[in-house]
């Protein structure tokens, strides 16, 4: 089983939402949604969503990238991530010898700041840009690889995106993406969130558990936070159907991977659970417990499940692909 260190589930939260008139704007405009709230989030992060860069990072990075794709071809020479946020999947994947040059990108100059710093303190630089993803700025043919985690359900125009990350691409290059919700893993994830929220700030309420809540504003602040989470949010996907998308975008090989039901069942409520009590009363007792109980789950999910389960039924999607390594016969 590989090492873990302990989140810091003491970290501060920002100290106020952003404004109520960019909130409103951002009803209308995801993109400056997606900004507002990853800008909002870069510093918290990575407590937030226990993000390390040790080896239980590193290996479910790879082993993220391996089930998608295989490991063929490591260590991919020069490498992209879209939608970086704070480097979590292509600074685990070059310490785990997939990748050897990085470059990062995000809407967020947040999010791409909080990834160069990342890379700094773990010995080695990366270059960053501030990027839409439906305009990647890049040269056509500059990447052996582009990756991205938990960002295509982001992007409005995913289609179009996918066609920027082909175009970037060198001829025979690879793209991975991994971490995008299924439309019915989401609504079940959502649904034991909203509920997990509900029972745990109710019951901290009660005598005898007050101690276990949070502070009002922080509940407040994590408020804020959920409704612009739901603004950034904006697809799910159709196994079969974000396959075709690729296709349609140019791609050969395409192929997408399903993964966690039971560990999704037991991992969302946890994370809510995380965020809604008095980060005090948790330790490393508990966070253990859920770690390997997580990992647990996805042993039986990937074992047990996967082969007899419909793909669809799974929370999160991986899909991978190639530029056409040549002119693309009609």
């Amino acid at each position: 089983m590989p090492e873990a260190t302990v989140p810091d589930l003491t970290a501060a939260r920002p100290e106020a939402p952003p404004a109520v008139p960019d909130l409103t704007a951002a009803r209308s405009n995801p993109k400056l949604a997606n900004v507002l709230y990853h800008d909002w989030e870069a510093d918290s992060y990575d407590a937030k969503w226990s993000i390390s860069f040790d080896e239980r990072c590193r290996t479910y990075a790879r082993d993220r990238f391996e089930l998608a794709a295989g490991a063929a071809g490591w260590p991919y020479g020069r490498a992209l991530e879209l939608g970086c946020g704070t480097g979590f999947f292509l600074l685990n994947l070059k310490q785990a010898g997939v990748l050897d040059e990085g470059h990062v990108t995000d809407i967020s100059p947040g999010m791409v700041a909080a990834a160069q710093r990342n890379a700094k303190e773990l010995g080695f630089s990366v270059e960053g840009r501030v990027a839409d993803a439906e305009s990647i700025p890049y040269d056509d043919d500059t990447f052996d690889l582009v990756v991205g985690h938990a960002v295509l359900h982001h992007i409005p125009d995913v289609e179009l995106a996918l066609r920027e990350v082909l175009r970037v691409l060198k001829p025979g290059g690879r793209f991975v993406f991994a971490g995008e919700p299924t439309r019915h893993g989401d609504v079940v994830a959502r649904r034991l969130s909203r509920a997990t929220w509900e029972v745990a700030t109710r019951a901290t309420r009660l005598p005898g558990l007050r101690g276990w809540g949070r502070p009002a504003d922080e509940l407040r602040a994590a408020s804020e936070a959920g409704g612009l989470e739901w603004m950034v949010d904006l697809h799910t996907f159709d196994p079969g159907g974000l396959a075709r998308m690729a296709l349609r975008a140019g791609a050969v090989d395409v192929s997408v991977r399903t993964e966690e039901l039971m560990a999704a069942l037991f991992g969302w409520p946890a994370r809510t659970f995380e965020y809604a009590v008095n980060p005090q009363r948790l330790g490393p007792r508990w966070f253990w417990f859920s770690y390997r109980t997580w990992q647990r789950l996805a042993w039986f999910d990937a074992k047990a499940l996967s082969p007899v389960v419909p793909a669809g039924l799974f929370y999160n999607a991986l899909l991978t692909g190639l530029k056409p390594a040549g002119p693309v016969e009609l």
